[in-house]
């Protein structure tokens, strides 16, 4: 019987002696795994849940800047930020990471004022290298947003930020790591890490319930709101060194495009988002005190109504009625410990070495992930790391991308959008069988030939691996209609079975 690939890569675990364990497959953690393979490093990246299966892909989907942080004093995080969006945007990972106007509406009785703003997007500006940054009237800002509240407006600041899909740039960068050379495995939980001498030399990992000892030089605790609990694994009097906010979000139907989104001031720290993201607007977030187990967290009656509420600031209530309503989702931040509302928290990274030699990982912006990673493998020394960015699979020129004319224009450009160059492998099964060129939902772009995909090069193991993060499905409000297709497709020894379209 041929060994699976997730198989081979249990093999692997259990038989190498790696340089570097990471433990965490978010954004953070395949990061760090990625950069560490592609500079020449044995790397093993294991996660207890499926690969950004948390807070990875419950962002606001934004790759920015944050200007509401110029507000904040943090001008080095801004700075920072701006660098790493341009290089993702242009190097890392342009398929996925798309230049967009944002508006900010300045109204009567807001918290800002014109010249604040003007003063603002001047700074923001600067760092980003940019002139994409000016004052607008109501009239051509409405040009951009045609659902903007025009009553009490006074005038708008306009700016560049980008938008990306948070569980398909994870995804990319856990691709990298294995191309690389490295082991990657979901569902594969930490029971004990290994001490010898007082050194932490690696873990005894429960995949598939079989338990396989995993052998490292190096370990690194990148487990987001879990970071502590690891943490305890090494030492079990370990102080919390983080706290948890809750950003929750709703995904509303959007009948008439947008060509920008908004930035909407609450007070002088806070803003909401109304973004276009997926022929949808994402509308949020909350940030509130977040102190249950991470893994319960969800949108509220409270959250949505907030939002909701929120947003009818600067958009036309009529788009926000509860029946357009398509997803909600919730997800948690990582803050360093401390007292004071989140909001006002900076948005740092917590790095802390334990006694026995472990490196955890915590915190930070989805942003700025890769500067994140930098660092952590320069505190670890394993290895003198080579700073520069490199394309992750599926950066490329479109040019090169299969734009055959069975392929619905819809489908080309979702392909394009969350697989860059390799969306051509995606469609090559298709060749042999046409039937996985159908929609897994006629509501929906997503085909079949994705969850093919999926299955075979994307670690795809369960249907919600699928239709939360490989694909739009459950954020369209698909996913209980499709699942059924899904689990057939996810099964390699059934046969495609023709049904009628949900």
């Amino acid at each position: 019987m041929a060994v699976t690939k997730r198989g081979a890569a249990i093999e692997r675990l259990a038989g190498g002696e790696f340089d570097l364990l990471v433990i965490g497959g978010g954004i953070i953690g395949a990061g760090i795994a990625a950069l560490a393979a592609r500079n020449g490093l044995a790397v093993a990246l294991v996660d207890k849940g499926d690969f950004g299966g948390a807070t990875s892909t419950a962002s606001s989907k934004l790759i920015h800047g944050g200007l509401r942080y110029l507000r904040l004093g943090d001008d080095r995080l801004v700075r920072e930020s701006l660098q790493e969006r341009r290089l993702l945007s242009r190097v890392v990972t342009p398929h996925l990471v798309r230049r967009i106007p944002f508006v900010f509406p300045v109204y009567r009785g807001g918290p800002y004022g014109p010249a604040t703003i003007q003063t603002g997007l001047v700074l923001y500006g600067a760092f980003a290298r940019s002139r994409l940054h000016w004052l607008a009237s109501g009239e051509s800002a409405r040009e951009l947003v045609p659902s903007l509240r025009v009553a009490g407006l006074r005038s708008c600041g306009v700016y560049a930020d980008a938008t990306t899909h948070d569980g398909r740039l994870c995804l990319a960068n856990v691709r990298a790591a294995e191309d690389a050379g490295g082991v990657v495995l979901n569902y594969a939980k930490v029971r004990e890490l290994r001490i010898v001498g007082g050194r932490v030399v690696g873990a005894t990992v429960v995949v598939d319930g079989e338990s396989v000892v995993v052998s490292a030089k190096a370990v690194v605790n990148a487990t987001g709101p879990w970071v502590d609990l690891v943490r305890r694994l090494e030492d079990p009097a370990a102080a919390p060194t983080i706290r948890l906010s809750k950003g929750a979000h709703v995904l509303v139907r959007l009948d008439e495009p947008w060509e920008a989104a908004l930035t909407i001031p609450h007070d002088k720290v806070r803003v909401s988002f109304a973004v276009p993201w997926e022929d949808m607007l994402l509308l949020g977030t909350t940030d509130t005190l977040y102190e249950g187990e991470p893994s319960a967290v969800e949108a509220s009656d409270e959250d949505v109504e907030q939002i909701l509420e929120e947003a009818s600031v600067a958009v036309d209530a009529k788009l926000l009625r509860a029946d357009r309503i398509r997803s909600t989702y919730a997800g948690l931040r990582v803050l360093p410990g401390g007292d004071g509302a989140t909001a006002r928290a900076r948005r740092e990274t917590v790095f802390h070495r334990g006694k026995g030699g472990m490196l955890s990982v915590a915190g930070g912006k989805l942003t700025t992930y890769r500067r994140i990673a930098l660092d952590a493998l320069n505190m670890l020394g394993l290895r003198r790391v080579d700073r520069r960015p490199f394309p992750l699979p599926g950066a490329g020129s479109r040019a090169s991308f299969d734009t055959r004319d069975d392929v619905d224009p819809r489908i080309r450009a979702n392909l394009w959008n969350h697989y860059g160059t390799l969306a051509n492998a995606v469609l090559a099964p298709a060749a042999e069988d046409p039937d996985l060129l159908r929609a897994l939902h006629s509501d929906g772009p997503d085909i079949a030939a994705q969850v093919v995909y999926a299955r075979d090069f994307e670690w795809a193991v369960r249907a919600e691996d699928v239709v939360w993060r490989r694909t739009t499905l459950s954020l369209r409000g698909l996913a209980q209609e499709a699942t059924p297709l899904v689990e057939e497709l996810l099964d390699p020894d059934a046969a495609l079975r023709v049904r009628p379209q949900v």
